[in-house]
């Protein structure tokens, strides 16, 4: 499967979404077609942010598009547009998939807050150990946040959801998700610039 191309996003239609994901489940190759075209970027986007690399997320895309076919009957326009429920199963085959290679921990320690790298050079010991003790910091800082502000962080890095979509998820009011959104990253600006004691809870 091809990764898509960027497309401006369209509003979706309940009546006319439901109408095209029955024809999926018929068999169309036309609609599903149309689905690809019109979730396919926004999906690979989401994959391509959680993997390691783009062959991983372009395998995790086509195992997603091929669960929309299977699963096209299920669709539920009354729970959110076609957009949202193809990326939420991308997003959740991405998952799975970092599970399956063991990652999952290695990337909420920080791994993923680690520039890419510009060069085959390899890394300087002490500047090995400084992005160690970095990587420690963020960890020690994320667990200083309150949990529900330190759960907003989370799901907006770890899984790229929009601050309205974890507001879906969580149950919480929008603006009681942009203020604590705020609040921890002002906290978190404060804890990495104070220099505390990486061994404290």
């Amino acid at each position: 499967m091809v990764p898509p191309s960027s497309s401006a996003p369209r509003a979706s239609d309940p009546a006319a979404d439901k109408a095209l994901l029955q024809q999926v489940a018929l068999g169309s190759g036309a609609a599903m077609r149309e689905v690809y075209a019109r979730c396919g970027a926004r999906a690979f986007a989401v994959t391509l942010r959680l993997l390691p690399s783009r062959a991983d997320a372009e395998e995790v895309l086509q195992e997603a598009f091929l669960e929309v076919w299977r699963r096209a009957r299920d669709f539920d326009p009354a729970r959110g547009g076609l957009e949202t429920w193809v990326t939420t199963i991308a997003r959740t085959r991405a998952i799975d998939r970092l599970r399956s290679l063991g990652t999952v921990s290695r990337l909420v320690e920080g791994a993923a807050r680690q520039p890419p790298p510009v060069s085959a050079t390899p890394t300087a010991p002490d500047e090995a150990a400084s992005l160690g003790q970095d990587r420690a910091r963020v960890r020690v800082a994320l667990r200083r946040l309150p949990a529900e502000q330190r759960e907003v962080v989370e799901l907006a890095y770890f899984e790229g959801l929009s601050q309205r979509e974890i507001a879906e998820r969580t149950g919480d009011p929008l603006g009681t998700v942009k203020t604590r959104a705020r609040l921890a990253l002002e906290k978190l600006a404060d804890l990495l610039g104070e220099g505390f004691d990486l061994t404290g809870d």
